[in-house]
Formats: C-alpha cells, sequence, structure tokens
C-alpha cells in the first residue's frame, strides 16, 4: 500500500454474482457489489434489528479476480480488504462523473454463518507484465474519457 491511500475493510454479503471482464491486455477484472448491513439487539422488543445497508462498489484484478468469479455469488457473506479509490470519468454527453469503490486486494468467505472448502487450486492464466490495470477497454487517451469505469 502507498502512503496516503485509504485502507478499509468490509464484511458483508454479495448483491449479485460477479461480473468476470478481461482487458484487451489479458488482465481478468470482476466488479462486484458488497452490502454491509449493521445489526443492533433491541432489548425492548428483545430482538435482533438491521440498520442501514451501506452498499460498496468494489473490483478485483488478475488471478484474485478469476478467483473471487468461480468461488463467489450472490449472498455470499465476504470479509475483504483493500483501499478506496475515487474514478472519475466523462459521459459521451460531457458530463463530468466520479465515484468511490474500493480495490480489493484480499478476500475470503466469512466462516461466521457457514463452511467452506479449500481445494487448493492454482491460477490459470496470467496478465502479461506491465499492463495497465485501470484500462478495460484498451481505451487510448483520446477515448478514455467516453470509458466505462472500472468498477
Amino acid at each position: 500500500m502507498s502512503f496516503g491511500e485509504t485502507p478499509i475493510t468490509i464484511i458483508g454479503n454479495l448483491t449479485a454474482d460477479p461480473e468476470l471482464k478481461f482487458t484487451e491486455g489479458g488482465a481478468a477484472l470482476a466488479r462486484f457489489t458488497v452490502a454491509a448491513t449493521p445489526r443492533t439487539f433491541d432489548r425492548e422488543s428483545n430482538q435482533w434489528k438491521d440498520g442501514t445497508s451501506t452498499f460498496f462498489r468494489c473490483a478485483a484484478w488478475r488471478a484474485l479476480a478469476e478467483h473471487v468469479a468461480e468461488s463467489l455469488t450472490k449472498g455470499s457473506r465476504v470479509v475483504l480488504s483493500g483501499r478506496i479509490r475515487q474514478h472519475d470519468w466523462k459521459t459521451p454527453e460531457g458530463e463530468n462523473r466520479s465515484m468511490l469503490a474500493v480495490e480489493v486486494d484480499e478476500i475470503g468467505a466469512s466462516l461466521r454463518f457457514t463452511t467452506v472448502t479449500i481445494n487448493g487450486k492454482r491460477p490459470t492464466r496470467t496478465a502479461p507484465a506491465g499492463d495497465d490495470a485501470w484500462a478495460t477497454t484498451g481505451s487510448t487517451a483520446a477515448n478514455a474519457a467516453d470509458a466505462e469505469p472500472p468498477f
């Protein structure tokens, strides 16, 4: 992690199956959203109550991306750590857009409510060295503003 980056740890559930794409350079990218919902115990009603969910847009790259896509599905409870990133782009209409997302460094299934089996499977492919981690369509500087954000 570089100086000045904003680390984050999230525990929550995937809202949909991860979406796996590949850059023109061959780098795998998995995009997914994790919903984190706080729960508190209400002593008056003697019941657990859910708070307001927070939704985190996440991206995992290369072998991690492929492992996420092969291992996790909608509803999977996960524990992840990563860095908050801001992504800026321009719409085809020329409007400036910005969003925060999490670039995932580590992710695993939470064992709090389930069990998992580790199979030790190794990555089957790797991206070429020097691939631009943020390029999802192989866009050039001239058309990068119109590119879909990687999250």
